[in-house]
């Protein structure tokens, strides 16, 4: 019978439904968004522990001249198919096998990344950089519920920042320059900034059946803020 309460035959959107049903639909949202995130940290660790699994990865992955832009490519298309059938609206298990997709995309992605920073940047840099990433999701995501403030104007700024951090990324790697802690400044502000969006679409602009979908949003922006706090902890702890 509680199920019958949290899924509404008719779906409306969260900032028009009943208090009943907005709070079971952003109950169901976080949830899965904690359940992506500790899917994640699950299987990271258990890649990491496996050299007979990471060893290949991190050999496949940067190995070559052109292996990391092609690790890109691969993320972002099945970015692209994960999202889409997230916002399947007629099949639950298309929109959990998205979810898992995507999940199982990031796990991936971080491998290099996460392996580096543990064996250069210290034991304590995975760490810090999850603290850090925590306080400043929970902190901006209490903003959003406090203030029941409506972010979508900032949509196309954040597609604009997005579209000029991509081509910074690609300009790196075909011309071999490092993008340093600017850049990584940068970006650990347009995340933040895309936290602000993605909790106000939560509030106002997700339909009451589109909890997976919304996590999928919320954990993307959330493990690129992780990837980039990553980078500046592993830069600032190695000028120590």
């Amino acid at each position: 019978m509680s199920q019958a309460r949290d899924y509404p035959a008719h779906p409306v959107f969260a900032a028009d439904a009943a208090v009943v049903e907005r709070t079971a639909f952003i109950r169901r949202t976080y949830a899965h968004l904690a359940g992506a995130i500790l899917a994640f940290v699950g299987l990271e660790w258990f890649v990491l522990s496996t050299p007979t699994l990471y060893e290949p990865m991190i050999q496949t992955m940067v190995g070559g001249q052109w292996s990391w832009l092609i690790v890109i490519i691969v993320f972002m298309a099945a970015g692209w198919v994960a999202q889409s059938w997230a916002n399947n609206a007629t099949s639950p298990a298309m929109q959990y096998a998205g979810l898992g997709l995507y999940t199982l995309a990031w796990v991936v992605m971080f491998v290099p990344l996460l392996y580096f920073a543990e064996r250069y940047g210290g034991a304590n840099v995975i760490p810090t950089a999850g603290l850090l990433t925590t306080i400043i999701f929970v902190g901006l995501t209490g903003f959003v519920f406090i203030s029941k403030a409506d972010f979508s104007f900032l949509r196309g700024f954040l597609a604009v920042g997005m579209l000029g951090a991509m081509g910074f990324i690609l300009a790196s790697i075909l011309m071999g320059f490092s993008l340093g802690l600017v850049f990584t400044s940068a970006m650990i502000t347009l995340m933040a900034g895309y936290i602000l969006y993605d909790t106000s679409n939560v509030l106002h602009h997700y339909r009451t059946d589109q909890h997976v979908a919304a996590a999928l949003k919320l954990f993307a922006s959330v493990a690129m803020l992780f990837w980039y706090v990553v980078q500046l902890v592993m830069a600032l702890s190695g000028r120590n």
